[in-house]
């Protein structure tokens, strides 16, 4: 037996529909009820419900606070039915002096710190009340000026935006990410707005550059400086997209450097930390100390104390590069409008969409108080009456059984003033009061005739504007915190920058163990090395150099000195470090400045002189420089003194030793050179003569001929015999002396 499904009465759908449906209502509900300001008065549903629920709580700011716990409780309770955490939450934000530009909620109590806004304590600790500010948000909240709707279940009502005489949205700035959109409004500085506000209702056609005389930029809570250039500012403004860069504001005292605001949103120690890593990893040498001074009268106070001779804007540029020292601020102008309708504002649409809401807002209550009097006005025209006739209404009212209708028919009385004449009290009888009717009926037409002729008046409209936003720019306005200074992008230093600088010893193993001894006194014959390994080759510079070394295939590889493993162990193998050809042999090794030259050269006997400027590569697999033929292998590279006449010295395994003049080798920065040393062509057989080694020589200076632990000197007199044209064959060294490990020139006086 089959249960047949009644579907009667139930709608059906596709999936698809009605996914797509839900979807969109709840993307909706996201944008335009949680996420995204309204143009009004700058708040999310949260935060306005917060401060409605607050100011009928009587905290107002001349009251006593209360528990928040309370306040979170009726918000929740009675607008917001979502969790008490994240009403909190949202209540902090508007009390944090660094979070919001000009705070609404007056909190006593922890309410978090710039270093960790979120370390305020739970809301049963905390007490709060409305802070002055939220006087213009809520100044004209009874006045008739806003629309009101019924909350969740219909008991109360709340209203749909506050009247705010203010542009709170510009003012406190704001950030959300909805569904699809987002927004982030920097905050500004109250006086500044309030300025380009009364301009904008002064010449309705304004353009950005006509507002930006007044409002220069964001106004950051924390200060700092916003370095962007003019140009990006007034680009962000005529668009209502873009980023801006805000840094950290220094003072120089002597060797110490203060810093004394941050960015906003960035953590004192975060900052710190950031710093304190650069020295620990030895990459911030110009720093002797850092310190945190920050107490209760210098909120921000970080010290760096640096060495004598260190450039303060060139560590300061690092530092802004490297550290939270400078951030990226993303602007993106995107509010709820006027139309309901989430809308990318420039500065001056959006400027004027909040006019257009202050001119509604301000008629609106007008016409609310003009009602009110015309309404007393009316009421007392019938009291006068009363009093007029005194004796007769009384006696109309002792008399009949409902004298509301005889008053109305005799008198030629509306019901409202009759009933006010019913309502009198006995004491109100005095002749006094007639005196006191047609007072305030003076006073009230004259209100009556101001508010029609505002109401009537388009420019008084703009004036009665203007007067109350200089009025309330005067009661909340304060100095612009964040300074706007054009200065070029942060630099970071490089790696020779940062690094200290030490003689260092750098010294490469025949199996290719690299190591760094301190000093240039180091012997590397004495060092120990792994078993079956030896000395190659060494080269000394300083530990913030780049350490050069060329693999057999004359590829170069680099490296800071500083990085090397000490000299007392036995080094680290280059190839953990770098990415050599199959089969490649490490050769030998370079070091100094970006001007200092050394010879390559390779056993098939060709070479050139090269500048360290021109090796230099982060690539771990090296940069080809030297072009070695296949089969062949590089040798051990030599430095060029420098300002100096220098010979050229090579040696072929045979024994055979050219010295010709330096000026003869060309300088490249890669190829295969030119010929030192005539060699026969090599078929690189076993037995085949080839180039051993290769050196530079100095004027009058000394050629040191090594031959396994014996060493033999040929001074500069005596190179006759050896010395002649570039690609000779050279002359042969005495019997003995044959067999070159290798060639080392020393100047005069070494």
């Amino acid at each position: 037996m089959q249960n047949s499904l009644n579907l009667e009465g139930v709608e059906q759908q596709s999936l698809r529909d009605y996914t797509e449906k839900a979807y969109l209502d709840y993307s909706m509900y996201v944008i335009l009820d949680r996420a995204l300001p309204q143009i009004g008065d700058g708040l999310k549903p949260v935060q306005r419900r917060i401060i409605y629920s607050m100011s009928e709580l009587g905290l107002s700011a001349g009251q006593k606070p209360k528990k928040s716990a309370r306040t979170v409780g009726d918000v929740i309770g009675k607008f917001h039915p979502h969790g008490d955490s994240a009403c909190y939450e949202a209540m902090v934000l508007m009390a944090q002096d660094f979070s919001y530009r000009y705070p609404i909620i007056d909190g006593q109590g922890n309410w978090g710190s710039t270093d960790d806004p979120k370390s305020f304590a739970a809301m049963r600790y905390t007490e709060s009340r409305l802070a002055p500010y939220s006087k213009s948000l809520l100044q004209e909240l009874g006045q008739g000026t806003v629309d009101w709707v019924p909350n969740f279940d219909g008991t109360l009502s709340e209203p749909v935006v506050l009247p705010a005489r203010l542009p709170n949205l510009l003012l406190n700035g704001t950030t959300g990410i909805a569904v699809g959109m987002s927004t982030d409004v920097p905050p500004h500085n109250l006086n500044e707005v309030a300025s380009a506000l009364v301009h904008l209702i002064d010449n309705p056609k304004a353009t950005v550059a006509a507002i930006m005389k007044h409002i220069k930029g964001p106004d950051f809570p924390t200060g700092g400086e916003l370095v962007s250039p003019r140009d990006d500012i007034r680009q962000i403004y005529t668009t209502g997209n873009g980023t801006l860069r805000v840094r950290a504001a220094y003072k120089v005292d002597k060797s110490d450097i203060i810093i004394t605001s941050l960015p906003h949103q960035i953590s004192g120690a975060k900052v710190q930390e950031q710093i304190a890593a650069q020295m620990r990893a030895k990459k911030l040498p110009q720093v002797d100390e850092l310190r945190d001074e920050s107490d209760h009268e210098e909120p921000i106070r970080i010290v760096i104390s640096k060495k004598r001779g260190v450039d303060v804007e060139q560590l300061m540029s690092h530092l802004f590069s490297t550290t939270s020292l400078e951030r990226t601020v993303r602007v993106n102008m995107n509010v709820i409008g006027l139309d309901g309708r989430p809308q990318t504002f420039d500065l001056v649409g959006l400027l004027r969409e909040w006019l257009k809401f202050r001119k509604q807002t301000v008629k609106r209550r007008l016409e609310h108080r003009l009602q009110i009097v015309l309404d007393r006005l009316h009421i007392l025209d019938g009291l006068l009456v009363a009093y007029l006739n005194i004796d007769e209404v009384i006696h109309i009212i002792r008399t009949e059984d409902e004298p509301k209708p005889v008053l109305m028919k005799k008198f030629k009385l509306s019901d409202v003033q009759a009933e006010a004449i019913l309502n009198l009290r006995l004491r109100n009888l005095a002749k006094l009061e007639e005196m006191k009717i047609k007072g305030e009926q003076d006073e009230l037409n004259e209100e009556r005739d101001v508010l029609e002729k505002i109401l009537n008046s388009a420019a008084r409209l703009k004036t009665l504007i203007k007067k109350e936003i200089l009025q309330d720019a005067e009661a909340y306005g304060d100095e612009r915190r964040t300074l706007i200074v054009e200065r070029e992008a942060a630099q970071a230093l490089d790696e020779t920058q940062l690094a200290s600088s030490e003689p260092v010893t750098v010294i490469l193993s025949r199996r290719g163990f690299a190591r760094a001894a301190k000093g240039h006194e180091v012997d590397p014959l004495t060092l120990s090395y792994k078993s079956g390994d030896g000395y190659l080759a060494a080269a000394r510079g300083r530990s913030n150099q780049l350490a050069m070394f060329v693999d057999s295939t004359g590829r170069v590889y680099s490296v800071m000195a500083g990085t090397l493993p000490s000299a007392r162990g036995q080094g680290e193998p280059l190839s953990s470090r770098f990415k050599p050809p199959d089969g490649a042999e490490f050769c030998g090794a370079m070091i100094g400045d970006a001007e200092q030259k050394y010879l390559l050269a390779s056993d098939a006997g060709y070479g050139f002189i090269a500048t360290l400027a021109d090796l230099v590569t982060r690539n771990k697999a090296g940069k080809a420089i030297l072009r070695v033929p296949p089969g062949g292998r590089a040798v051990v590279p030599a430095p060029v003194p420098k300002d100096t006449e220098c010979l050229i010295a090579a040696v072929s395994s045979i024994g055979r030793l050219l010295m010709f003049e330096m000026d003869d080798l060309p300088e490249l920065a890669k190829g295969k050179g030119n010929k030192l040393l005539n060699i026969p062509a090599r078929k690189y057989k076993a037995g085949e003569e080839q180039l051993v080694a290769a050196t530079v020589v100095p004027e009058d200076g000394d050629l040191q001929v090594y031959s396994g632990t014996r060493m033999m000197t040929i001074k500069w007199a005596d190179s006759e015999p050896y010395y002649g044209e570039r690609a000779l064959r050279g002359g042969l060294l005495p019997r003995g002396w044959r067999k070159v490990d290798r060639l080392v020139g020393v100047a005069p006086g070494e």
